[in-house]
């Protein structure tokens, strides 16, 4: 949820400071429980049925982790920032979810595989943006989905069609979903432009 501070602009933000009140943002906390049932029900879209193995890379303090995890799943949370790890594991203490402190474009997970790679509001803020998509396409089982929350806010963001662009040669099935007259999930109307990119593998991948 939270963006890297490897580019982008938002390298001098201290998001160890801003984790204090990082959850007053409507989005950011899902506190209202309309905005809550929002995000809820776009998570039971785009993630599987089944329980399954989640990656919440740049999760923040975990409120979409925490989403997915009440609905059966996984959860390994990664974020660059130890306050927001902290709350993140105070947030979803006794569940099904393990949080690590590591870059989103290099997420410290050795090994292991994952049914879904979600990511929202940390790929614009990337310097490489399609090598970090590539690399997460590689910590995919197969038939696994990539689950990119984006938007363009002034000069800040990344537009569809350049995640799309970089998306198409992984070779999946990419679905674009647009969210900015979605004002629930917001807590406010909104005039930019918020999406979803889905990139579903093919079995057998």
């Amino acid at each position: 949820m939270t963006q890297n501070s490897d580019g982008g602009g938002v390298s001098e933000v201290d998001w160890d400071a801003e984790a204090v009140s990082f959850d007053e943002e409507p989005d950011h906390g899902l506190r209202d429980p309309e905005v809550r049932a929002a995000w809820a029900e776009r998570l039971r879209d785009w993630l599987p049925g089944r329980a399954c193995d989640v990656l919440d890379l740049g999760c923040g303090t975990g409120s979409l982790s925490l989403l997915a995890a009440e609905q059966g799943h996984r959860v390994t949370g990664v974020d660059l920032s130890p306050a927001m790890v902290d709350l993140a594991r105070a947030k979803l203490a006794g569940r099904d979810a393990v949080f690590l402190v590591g870059d989103a474009a290099l997420p410290p997970v050795g090994e292991q595989r994952f049914d879904v790679v979600l990511v929202r509001h940390v790929l614009w803020a990337l310097p490489e943006p399609g090598r970090a998509l590539r690399r997460w396409w590689g910590l995919l089982r197969p038939g696994g989905r990539l689950v990119l929350v984006e938007g363009v806010w002034a000069e800040a963001g990344i537009p569809a069609e350049t995640i799309t662009g970089l998306a198409e040669p992984l070779g999946g099935h990419v679905r674009v979903e647009r969210l900015s007259e979605h004002s629930v999930l917001w807590g406010k109307d909104v005039d930019d432009e918020r999406y979803a990119v889905v990139v579903r593998a093919v079995m057998g991948d």
